[in-house]
């Protein structure tokens, strides 16, 4: 994947290829602080690192309008543990190919993709139909195995649009 460097939000800065050093692994997911299918995913994210220790999580901020001073609120009120970086004129999303967030990928060592697509099949996890996409790969990855899936649709809210951009009457 292409590497890339972001600033902070809590200051310097940030590239996939730093932040994967020392670790098995580092998922990066683009993140909204007003998405509300972000929201949802607050606390899996959060502990997401403790749960597979080795394995890293970057967020990075790419939705249109969303100013670092409004995402350091959101990451304050919603208690977030995870860096994120702030992709402002969005050059990472599109480089990246990321048009909706969540949208998360896993990255081997080298910055290798191992998996792109949605973190679940936004069921909750007592659904007896919940599918939780991202833990597979993750749990393939650590067990030596390629992933059972590459990617999958991701669903959630825009990154860019015209709407925000339009003038309201």
């Amino acid at each position: 994947m292409p590497d890339f460097t972001l600033p902070l939000l809590d200051g310097g800065s940030l590239s996939p290829q730093s932040f994967l050093a020392g670790r098995k692994a580092a998922v990066v997911v683009f993140w909204s602080g007003i998405c509300s299918h972000c929201r949802r995913y607050d606390d899996y994210l959060n502990r997401l690192p403790e749960r597979y220790p080795g394995v890293g999580l970057l967020a990075v901020a790419s939705r249109q309008n969303e100013s670092a001073p409004m995402l350091r609120v959101t990451v304050a009120e919603r208690g977030l543990r995870f860096p994120i970086v702030h992709d402002a004129e969005r050059a990472v999303a599109q480089a990246w190919l990321v048009s909706q967030t969540p949208r998360v990928f896993l990255l081997d060592p080298q910055c290798r993709l191992l998996y792109r697509g949605a973190i679940d099949n936004f069921k909750y996890p007592q659904d007896p139909e919940f599918v939780p996409y991202l833990d597979t790969a993750i749990e393939a990855l650590l067990a030596g195995q390629t992933p059972p899936r590459a990617e999958t649709p991701s669903f959630g809210c825009p990154v860019e649009s015209v709407y925000y951009t339009m003038p309201k009457p």
